[in-house]
């Protein structure tokens, strides 16, 4: 099944517990709207993950320890286990080893050509590979008794490739600057598809709310930002449905994210790791957002731009009382 298919059926399976007045979809328009939501996500073909979203990607993983061979971020990540990792959850699927990651995509002449997402590697035979954030930087996981880190790109790279194009390639539409959820908000609103609101998903909340004891009305807050109550939405970096968990995360998690009954309990379980892991909801939330590793990392919340906002605007809803 395609990716737009798979969405198609979602929205089918959703459609049939909201209320009519809600979720009307005109049959007539249905090829129409999967034309546009091709535009708007990008074909499978092509995908719309750049190499910006690989940084942003990446970042999840600072703090997760390297493991030599390791290929599970909740056990630890070598140098290409970090590099397949992130690019596997954009969609991308890598060979395993640096040598032969090392030969994918299509050649960088210079790091002064380089852009961000671009993988730089190492020695030869190539033995170390990182991905580059740009001014000289790069994430990587060194050697033993280190974490994923950002590192100076240290010498000159034996080769440097670039996977992921610097712009979307899903194609021009008046829907192109917008991301994946914000797209599939547009197009929701376009095509008469309610993608509900936190009074559809509110008997979930609460049910999990209760079952794993976490502050009332904090699902609900999450759930409004990181997907805006879409359980369609798909995020650049490959995140999914409702609650916006990555494809290895729910992997981990057993859950479908696209389906907002599995997702909200994933979530659920999720966050109440972390704020018993941590010990707060703010702390809780930021390692939602950039992995617990991150806030190990810090001791604290990240000092990433997106992180921080994120843990304002939630704690903000969260207080202003979101209905859980």
């Amino acid at each position: 099944m395609s990716g737009i298919q798979a969405i198609m059926s979602r929205m089918a399976e959703i459609d049939a517990l909201l209320p009519s007045k809600t979720t009307q979809v005109d049959t007539t328009a249905g090829t129409d709207f999967a034309s546009a939501l091709t535009d708007a996500l990008g074909d499978a073909s092509t995908g719309t993950a750049t190499g910006a979203d690989a940084v942003t990607a990446a970042q999840k993983y600072i703090g997760v320890p390297y493991v030599w061979g390791g290929t599970n971020p909740a056990t630890g990540l070598d140098c290409s286990g970090l590099v397949q990792q992130v690019y596997g959850d954009l969609g991308v699927d890598l060979p395993r080893v640096s040598r032969d990651q090392a030969k994918v995509g299509t050649p960088v002449a210079s790091l002064e050509q380089a852009k961000p997402g671009d993988l730089v590697a190492f020695g030869s035979p190539v033995h170390h590979i990182g991905i580059y954030i740009g001014d000289g930087k790069m994430i990587h996981a060194p050697e033993a008794g280190q974490d994923v880190k950002v590192g100076k790109v240290y010498e000159t790279p034996t080769a440097i490739r670039r996977v992921l194009p610097e712009t979307s390639t899903g194609g021009t539409t008046a829907l192109s600057g917008l991301s994946g959820a914000d797209s599939l908000t547009a197009l929701t609103g376009k095509y008469g598809v309610s993608s509900g609101g936190s009074s559809v998903y509110s008997s979930l909340f609460a049910q999990a709310t209760q079952k794993y004891g976490l502050p009332s009305g904090l699902l609900s807050a999450v759930a409004k930002q990181e997907s805006n109550y879409n359980p369609n939405a798909v995020s650049g970096a490959g995140a999914q449905g409702l609650m916006q968990i990555m494809p290895a995360t729910a992997k981990g998690l057993g859950v479908d994210a696209m389906n907002p009954t599995q997702a909200v309990d994933g979530a659920a379980r999720l966050l109440k790791s972390h704020m018993e892991t941590f010990g707060s909801v703010p702390l809780a939330l930021a390692a939602y957002n950039a992995g617990p590793g991150a806030v190990r990392k810090y001791d604290g919340i990240p000092p990433y731009n997106e992180t921080q906002n994120y843990v304002k605007k939630i704690m903000a809803n969260l207080n202003a009382g979101v209905a859980a």
